[in-house]
Parts: structure tokens; C-alpha cells; sequence
């Protein structure tokens, strides 16, 4: 991969306003209560995991980028929404990933519940809930949760972190957008290729054999080529898509907001546990 040096997290891209970020005032944790009286917000809470991306890339990719593109989706409803983004969860469903050190899985039955009291809580003073998924194990139980909780009339969705084109997992997509977010996080020289067919077309090992059994590197894709400025691109078409889908803010009956064409890869069944 070439050196690039990426701007710093909280900079702006030259003339594209899509890399605003969350400012004051638009981050839950640094409010005090009184602050959100009668207010009635849109909160964002991104959702990630724990789990290993490769030698090369830290264990909170798909927690920062889920932050990521929530803080950029809020600065570009700045003064149009009342928009709030939560502190991320950092656990998810990742069992599929196990075989790895330093990865943590929560399961899809906690999780399910842990987002379902979540939005319970945080529906009684907010308006809106929108959970910002960055990691595709989450999405059976994150689906499951998000349609009970609108059964109980609370207006609660979730949407994905997806990038059109994007390869599986910790491969050049995922790379070049953690140059962007935390090119220190990011070990260049430990980079290597995993197995780049389809997904599709692994998934029958995926299911017999998890992650390792297909990669030993836990790479699936090839990171070869990532630069920052591909990874700032891809996030800002993602926050943008986000910003216009909470414009519009159309909800299908599994609770994910938005259009559906671009669909998250499938995950392995049971995988997450």
C-alpha cells in the first residue's frame, strides 16, 4: 500500500461538505440532562463489534467506521434535524470470528436484548432511534430486536454500513477506510491477501469451518491497493446516502431504513451464536 498521508479524524474534505463531522452540542455524551429537555431528538447509535480484521487492521474497525459515518450523517442534517449521536456499542454477534484472539462476542440472544432495552430507555426522552450498524453478523439479531420494538409503536430502524462494491472483510475496503480514521491503528507491512472469491461462493465452508478455516489470516479480500483518499470517498457516500435516507426516513417492515439495493453480504448461519 502507498504512503498517503490522510488528514486528521476531525478534518474536512476540500470543498465536499459530505465530511462534516458531529460538533458540540450534537454528541449524547457530552449533554447534561437538562439539555434534552422537551427536545425529543433523532438519536444515531452506532453499532459495532469486536472481532479480528486481519494482522493489519485493529479490533473496533467496524465500531469506528459505524461512528464515523453517524458523526458525518449528523453534521450534514446540521440545523436541518434535531440529530444526536450516542456513544457506540462496541460488542456485536461475532462468533463467525472466534477463532481469533481479541475477538468478543456477545451472541444474537444478548444482543437482540441489549438493543431492545436500549431502545426501550432511550425512547422515553427521545423522539427517533436509528441504530448505525457496522458489522453484517449483527444484522439477524439487530432485525429481530428493531421489529419488536416498532411493534411496541416506538419509532425505532436500523440502517447499514455498507459501501457499494465493498469486499468481505478486512480487505481494501476496510482498509483504506481505517487509513482515513486511524492510520496509526492500520499495521501496512502485516497486510496480506485473503481469499477473494464471492462470498456466495464460500459460504458453505464459512458455515462448516468459521472464518479461520477459510483464512487463516482472517482476511477475506485483498487490502493491497487501500488509500485514505478512497477511504474518505467511501465514507462520505455512505454519509451522505444515510443523511438522505433519515430525510426521507421510510422504514420496511423488517425495520431497516432506506432503500435495500445495496444489500449487506450474507453471514454464515448461526454464525454469531
Amino acid at each position: 500500500m502507498p504512503a498517503e498521508p490522510a488528514r486528521p479524524a476531525g478534518a474536512t474534505g476540500a470543498g465536499n461538505p459530505a465530511s462534516a463531522t458531529a460538533g458540540p452540542g450534537t454528541r449524547l455524551a457530552d449533554l447534561a440532562w437538562p439539555d434534552l429537555t422537551d427536545r425529543g431528538p433523532l438519536v444515531l447509535l452506532p453499532l459495532g463489534s469486536c472481532e479480528q480484521h486481519g494482522p493489519h487492521l485493529p479490533l473496533d474497525t467496524d465500531t469506528a467506521v459505524a461512528a464515523a459515518v453517524a458523526g458525518r450523517a449528523c453534521g450534514l442534517l446540521r440545523g436541518e434535524l434535531d440529530v444526536l449521536v450516542a456513544p457506540a456499542q462496541p460488542y456485536g454477534a461475532s462468533g463467525e470470528h472466534e477463532g481469533f484472539p481479541g475477538t468478543v462476542s456477545l451472541g444474537h440472544d444478548a444482543l437482540r436484548l441489549l438493543v431492545t432495552e436500549i431502545g426501550r430507555s432511550m425512547l422515553c426522552w427521545a423522539g427517533r432511534l436509528l441504530v448505525v450498524n457496522g458489522h453484517g453478523g449483527n444484522l439477524v439479531s439487530l432485525a429481530d430486536a428493531v421489529t419488536g420494538l416498532r411493534g411496541e409503536s416506538r419509532d425505532v430502524a436500523w440502517w447499514p454500513c455498507l459501501p457499494p462494491g465493498s469486499d468481505a472483510h478486512a480487505g481494501r475496503t476496510e482498509t483504506s477506510m481505517m487509513l482515513r480514521l486511524r492510520r496509526s491503528a492500520v499495521r501496512e507491512e502485516r497486510a496480506v491477501a485473503g481469499p477473494t472469491d464471492p462470498v456466495h461462493l464460500l459460504m458453505d465452508r464459512l458455515v462448516t469451518e468459521s472464518v479461520r478455516g477459510v483464512s487463516p489470516s482472517g482476511v477475506l479480500g485483498d487490502p493491497s491497493g487501500a488509500r485514505a483518499s478512497e477511504g474518505e470517498r467511501l465514507l462520505d457516500r455512505m454519509a451522505e446516502r444515510l443523511a438522505a435516507d433519515i430525510r426521507a426516513w421510510r422504514v420496511s417492515g423488517r425495520g431497516r431504513l432506506g432503500s435495500a439495493e445495496q444489500r449487506p453480504a450474507p453471514v454464515p448461519a448461526g454464525a454469531g451464536r
